[in-house]
């Protein structure tokens, strides 16, 4: 498993191979706290344009302008304010934020109370998935050491400024990575995702104004505090600034998490020589989800020489998304009506059942997947999928409905013959091709 950055200095990664990089004594020694200091002279409304400055975009998939979220905060509210950490990741493809919180879990503690400072919230919770109760366990030593130190807790650095912070742990369930959901979790009921507006800046966790941002964004704060906002913006892009994390995974020689500059040119470069190449030498690149599972999937001839540069404008632009940078390679080997039928199951087990156009549209297409892989697949198949795929796009209340339609559409789309074998008509003999 390689952890590397490549095309820049590691910032994310900085305390990856440093022995014991996850102690306070190690993160204080390393630089760590010293910019919750300097955040802690600044005003608050500073931070938050510092942080509109650096172009830093949630890195929990939807890309909303970080700064833009705080600045939606009330500053007048007479409510308690709340920081809440979304370490569900449980979209699948993603496995970076676990190595943040392994190995690094300070990092996201001062980020926190750096957006604290900014917001004047006194709690934040960290909420992640029960697969990764190891982390809760790290994260709850990181915040009694912090706590121990002054840096938690009533007066922090004598500012006068009073925070605390919590671990929760989830029950597992793919739909608590939707804000709206996990704040709904978090206050001790099902995770049902809940209508907006009004929105959780406004009115989120216990109807209190709240900001909800994954582990990589709160990671990055303190390094824009350190560098400033610009600066930190100039390592990507004007509109994608600084850097950011990708799990990748599948048929390459070298899976792991690299920090990449955002912008960084192309995807083929970063498949083919960064990661190593195809596994096995003799195999072609057939196919790459460059987000995660809810983003397109693309196939080699949206990637080979096409300089598809990994931010969000180029990924669109290259017919795909960003999404968490959960990079899953496949080579010719794959049928992707067959990792396109894993996929929906996946979502129809995750799907809460709140709303009808996806508790029902996600249980129909399982059941056309599976009728098709038993051998009885129509010719009128794939216009079916792609029909019911309508139905759910858009109509759902959450966006785990998009995340179901998306996967299938795009997989039609753009690798039509892996679907027409599975679609062919042998009634009395006679093949009757699918329409796809």
């Amino acid at each position: 498993m390689e952890i590397k950055a490549i095309g820049c200095e590691p910032l994310q990664l900085k305390r990856m191979h440093i022995k014991n990089g996850h102690t306070l004594k190690v993160y204080r020694e390393t630089g760590g706290y010293e910019s919750l200091k300097k955040a802690m002279n600044m005003a608050p409304a500073d931070i938050i344009e510092e942080v509109k400055k650096s172009a830093l975009r949630g890195r929990g998939g939807a890309g909303f302008p970080t700064g833009m979220k705080w600045s939606f905060v009330p500053k007048d509210s007479p409510k308690q304010k709340y920081i809440v950490c979304n370490a569900d990741e449980s979209e699948p493809g993603s496995f970076k934020d676990r190595y943040l919180m392994e190995c690094d879990p300070h990092a996201l503690i001062e980020g926190m109370i750096i957006a604290g400072w900014a917001l004047g919230a006194k709690t934040g919770y960290v909420y992640t998935r029960g697969e990764y109760k190891y982390l809760i366990d790290i994260m709850d030593v990181a915040l009694a050491e912090a706590r121990d130190a002054g840096i938690l807790g009533k007066n922090i650095f004598g500012s006068g400024f009073d925070m605390d912070i919590h671990t929760h742990t989830g029950a597992g369930a793919y739909i608590c990575g939707e804000e709206t959901a996990l704040l709904s979790s978090l206050e001790g009921y099902r995770g049902h995702p809940r209508m907006k507006p009004p929105f959780p800046a406004v009115e989120g966790l216990y109807a209190s104004p709240t900001v909800v941002n994954n582990v990589e964004t709160f990671t990055s704060v303190p390094q824009i505090i350190e560098m400033g906002g610009i600066p930190w913006r100039d390592l990507g892009t004007e509109k994608s600034g600084g850097t950011k994390l990708w799990s990748v995974s599948g048929h390459v020689k070298k899976p792991g998490v690299y920090e990449l500059p955002m912008g960084y040119a192309d995807m083929e470069k970063f498949i083919m020589e960064d990661c190593g190449g195809m596994l096995r030498d003799d195999k072609k690149l057939k196919a790459v989800i460059p987000g995660g599972s809810s983003v397109y999937i693309m196939n080699a001839g949206q990637i080979l020489g096409k300089n598809v540069t990994l931010d969000y404008e180029g990924l669109v632009a290259g017919g795909s998304m960003l999404g968490t940078g959960g990079m899953m390679v496949m080579d010719e080997t794959v049928d992707i009506m067959e990792t396109t039928k894993n996929l929906t199951e996946f979502y129809k087990h995750e799907s809460c059942g709140w709303c009808t156009p996806c508790r029902e549209g996600t249980d129909w297409l399982v059941k056309i997947f599976d009728r098709i892989s038993a051998g009885g697949g129509r010719p009128e198949d794939a216009q079916l999928m792609l029909d019911i795929c309508d139905n759910i796009e858009g109509k759902s209340f959450c966006p785990l409905g998009d995340a179901a339609a998306w996967p299938i559409q795009s997989a039609v789309k753009q690798f039509p013959e892996d679907f027409k074998k599975w679609l062919l008509n042998k009634t009395n003999g006679n093949a009757v091709e699918a329409n796809v």
